[in-house]
């Protein structure tokens, strides 16, 4: 009994099914493999994680500051040998 392959992608889920019965396992991870490339849904997570939310001109600012102040500060306890220099 020969099954047609059967690939869809319904949302981010991609299925892949055998062909026959004595179809090879490595062949089934192969299709599987070349379908989850071609749907693009591992781009689309590797972009998802990457994705930071745009932030506002003042709070920019406001990072910035903590940022150069938490900087003078440890300088500050390096020249005063309270710690360790990289």
């Amino acid at each position: 009994m020969l099954n047609v392959l059967l690939c869809y992608n319904i949302g981010n889920m991609i299925t892949v099914e055998r062909k026959d019965s004595r179809e090879a396992n490595e062949n089934l991870l192969r299709r599987f493999n070349r379908r989850v490339l071609q749907a693009g849904v591992i781009a689309k997570a590797k972009a998802a994680q990457r994705h930071t939310k745009p932030i506002s001109k003042t709070e920019r600012r406001k990072a910035a500051i903590i940022r150069e102040q938490r900087k003078a500060e440890k300088t500050m306890q390096i020249r005063m040998g309270l710690a360790k220099s990289r």
